[in-house]
């Protein structure tokens, strides 16, 4: 299961708005079993987000996250970027208008709606509108091969509409999934000295079974501090379980030969 993730938003750009969105998207993936191979960020800018889409898609990944851009505004216009990539045009949908409505009920909010707030509920043609339970503007998706959402920018709303339509095709396609982590604070070992034991045991597992690094952490005084991190993957709990064990172990010895210490 390949994910990709689309930000779109000048504020992301120019650092007003750290990019949140990404950093909890990937990591949803992460632990139902998927793998989030690219995250763009663009402005708020037609060329540009239909650019990113085109070139996502010719990439193919099982599903194209955009977030951001779904607003009111002048400068919202994600939509209308995912309907030029695709080669079409952007239309006023009649059950986007009911979730806006409804939207409106739910907080008793008594706006009209007029043509500005009509634009929230204008989305490519053939695209399908999600409700947006926790905000006004809806949600789309659309399958292309690729399955592309487009979501709210505002992270509350984002993660409602991730957790009830997005994760659950992610875990649905990875199935029977397992991990487990094990962590060690390693004294009087550099990044360079242990480096040919993470690529040794990289070497004898299966690609994305195994994921090894090291986290630097300054040094005491004259020696140096890293964190070994060792994250193990599969279908089969307990067989993950063992893998970490035996990659713990090979670990511990590596430290040890090295005349580290494990803090």
């Amino acid at each position: 299961m390949i994910v990709e993730i689309l930000c779109v938003g000048n504020e992301l750009l120019s650092g007003i708005t750290l990019n949140t969105n990404a950093h909890w998207i990937a990591a949803q993936v992460a632990k139902a079993g998927g793998t989030v191979e690219r995250v763009t960020v663009v402005g708020d800018d037609l060329d540009a987000i239909s650019t990113a889409v085109k070139e996502s898609l010719a990439r193919k990944p099982d599903i194209l996250v955009t977030t951001g851009g779904l607003g009111a505004t002048y400068d919202d216009m994600t939509l209308e970027g995912v309907a030029r990539a695709l080669g079409r045009k952007v239309s006023l949908d009649k059950e986007a208008v009911e979730m806006l409505k409804r939207s409106y009920r739910r907080r008793n909010l008594k706006y009209r709606i007029n043509r500005v707030r009509l634009k929230m509920a204008t989305v490519p043609e053939g695209s399908v509108p999600i409700e947006n339970m926790a905000g006004s503007a809806p949600s789309v998706s659309i399958d292309v091969g690729t399955k592309v959402f487009s979501v709210p920018g505002v992270p509350s709303e984002m993660k409602a509409v991730f957790a009830s339509h997005i994760l659950p095709l992610v875990k649905e396609k990875v199935g029977t999934f397992a991990s487990r982590e094990a962590n060690y604070m390693v004294s009087g070992v550099s990044e360079a000295m242990i480096a040919p034991a993470l690529l040794k045991i990289v070497k004898e597992n299966p690609a994305h079974a195994v994921y090894l690094k090291t986290h630097p952490r300054g040094y005491r005084k004259t020696t140096p501090r890293i964190r070994v991190q060792m994250v193990c993957k599969g279908a089969d709990k307990r067989e993950v379980e063992k893998k970490l064990e035996r990659i713990s172990a090979q670990m511990q010895r590596a430290i040890k030969n090295l005349g580290g210490k494990i803090e």
